[in-house]
């Protein structure tokens, strides 16, 4: 008998976004320790300096390099195995790749490790979403889905905290032991998820119609069959299934077609940006930046940098209460508004107040080029901190719950693998490139970033619609409303959050007064032309310029 109750579905189901924060800080906390530096060491004189910056990138790097090909596969994955049983999958390489990497006997087997590892972050990191997106009630759908950020957030604490208890243990013992560890919520996820049920969109797309209404029963209706909402759902998802009927068969190349490039291209660029943030250099590389403001010791470095930990676990939960009531675009854009001004701020410190601390950095760390003191070090780090506690209640959850939002079933899989796997190829590049952009253009990053944010503003108001509080089907007839604008659908500016509207409809299967019309037309080739939802409620109207949903 499969659980029912669908917080606890996304708390197991969300470990796998877990994975990815166990990641982050077993490396971040642990390059700076000397036991890792001594045995992994690059340096001519054998200083214990560590890894090359370039090589320290690369090791860092191939974990979402791995991500990147695991995000790309998963589609496929969870196309043909289901939802569940591909994120069951990622756990079991998960535990392969932990094994490899916590018994790294030099930088080759350690950077074949955490591509494995990789790989299974990219496959959860993509599919987890899809599979809450396709289960939850659109009220509370973002909450759900931003749980995975949360799970995130707890994984980087709690394996900081491992790491830098481990960090007072001898010789390679520091390293191992933690990395070890790793496999145990792996672990936990293989045999939680076995108890839950599987996405009743997938069921649906494979006819398997009984287990589909059966599922949506058991979550939505509490075991009742008859439940308003859960006809409603089960309607709504039949009628997509057959509209899409023809368009069974889908490939990548489906998402680069005119009637679905442009949400693509917001589902691609929601997980670019979300990178383009700098937060995960700021996760991976905090070490860095508290060598440049004077902490000297590994306990001072390591307890500087677990405060931002503890910050993006506490701030991710208002975005987890509210992220559905304050919708996704106003969430977006506050919070590249304040990183921005963080980042520009940080820039300005260090450019007015650091002095460069030549080729081998503060401390012999070459990447912590800019040496600050005082009273402007202590501004840095407060900068740092509020970057972080800006991040974590807007883009941290918003970027995973986004992109399961945009797409149609018969290329979700497909759609968010694809999305996921732009997050990861972004994350390679910057884990790779900026330890030497710390040694080369110094401060300056902090500007790149900026500049990133100011950029991401700009497109998010522009091109990104409102989908929070609309049901998976309803988000359809924004972008392919025939008012709107062609190849866009309704103007991501007018669209709107209506919590109360979402509320009556999952409590009593409708709004009163609402009619539903759905009309398809121009089905060639196998794609769609042209598709109109229309639902009006009592006090609702749709025009040519604005239609509320």
């Amino acid at each position: 008998m499969a659980w029912g109750n669908i917080y606890l579905i996304a708390a197991i189901a969300v470990i796998g976004g877990g994975l990815f924060g166990f990641d982050i800080s077993s490396m971040s906390a642990i390059i700076s320790t000397p036991q890792y530096r001594c045995y992994f060491d690059q340096s001519p004189d054998r200083s214990c300096a560590g890894p090359r910056p370039d090589v320290q990138g690369g090791i860092t790097a191939s974990m979402p390099g791995g991500s990147w090909l695991g995000a790309l596969v998963s589609g496929f994955l969870s196309d043909i195995l289901g939802r569940k049983r591909a994120i069951m999958a990622g756990a079991v390489v998960w535990v392969i790749g932990s094994v490899i990497v916590s018994a790294s006997q030099n930088i080759g087997m350690l950077i074949v490790g955490r591509i494995i590892n990789g790989f299974s972050v990219g496959i959860c990191s993509a599919q987890v979403p899809v599979y809450i997106a396709e289960l939850a009630k659109p009220s509370t759908r973002g909450r759900l889905i931003g749980a995975q950020q949360w799970a995130i957030t707890w994984g980087i604490m709690i394996m900081f905290y491992i790491s830098y208890g481990c960090s007072f243990l001898d010789g390679p013992q520091a390293f191992r032991v933690p990395w070890a560890l790793q496999m145990l919520p792996a672990i936990g996820l293989f045999f939680g998820m076995i108890m839950l049920p599987e996405s009743p969109r997938w069921l649906a797309r494979k006819d398997r119609w009984e287990d589909c209404h059966a599922v949506l029963a058991l979550v939505h209706g509490k075991g009742d069959p008859n439940n308003p909402f859960v006809a409603r759902e089960y309607k709504d998802i039949k009628e997509m299934v057959e509209f899409e009927r023809q368009n069974a068969d889908v490939t990548y190349l489906e998402l680069l077609k005119p009637n679905m490039i442009n949400r693509t291209h917001i589902g691609v660029f929601t997980q670019i940006w979300s990178q383009l943030t700098g937060m995960n250099v700021m996760m991976y590389y905090i070490t860095y930046v508290f060598t440049m403001t004077g902490a000297d010791s590994t306990s001072a470095l390591l307890l500087s940098s677990s405060i931002q930990y503890v910050i993006n676990v506490v701030m991710t939960v208002p975005a987890l209460l509210f992220v559905d009531r304050w919708g996704r675009r106003p969430t977006l854009l506050v919070g590249a508004t304040f990183m921005a001004t963080w980042m520009f701020a940080n820039a300005g410190l260090l450019a007015s107040y650091g002095e460069y601390a030549g080729p081998e950095g503060v401390n012999n760390t070459p990447e912590a080029s800019t040496r600050i003191s005082g009273p402007p070090a202590k501004a840095v780090i407060a900068c740092t901190y509020l970057f972080v506690a800006s991040f974590a209640p807007t883009w941290g959850p918003v970027s995973w719950i986004y992109p399961p939002e945009i797409y149609p079933l018969r290329v979700r899989g497909k759609a968010v693998a694809l999305s996921t796997s732009a997050n990861w190829a972004m994350n390679f590049a910057l884990a790779y490139f900026v330890p030497p952009a710390f040694v080369n253009i110094t401060w300056k990053v902090y500007i790149l970033f900026g500049v990133f944010l100011v950029a991401m503003f700009i497109h998010v108001f522009l091109m990104f619609p409102e989908t929070a509080n609309k049901t998976l089907e309803e988000v359809e007839s924004i972008f392919l409303d025939p008012h709107g604008i062609k190849g866009i659908g309704t103007p991501a500016w007018k669209t709107k959050v209506n919590h109360k509207r979402i509320l009556d409809v999952e409590r009593h299967g409708s709004v009163a007064g609402e009619g539903e019309e759905v009309e398809t037309k121009g089905i060639t080739g196998g794609s769609v032309e042209e598709r109109r939802i229309e639902r009006q409620s009592s006090g609702e109207r749709s025009t040519g310029d604005e239609k509320k949903i």
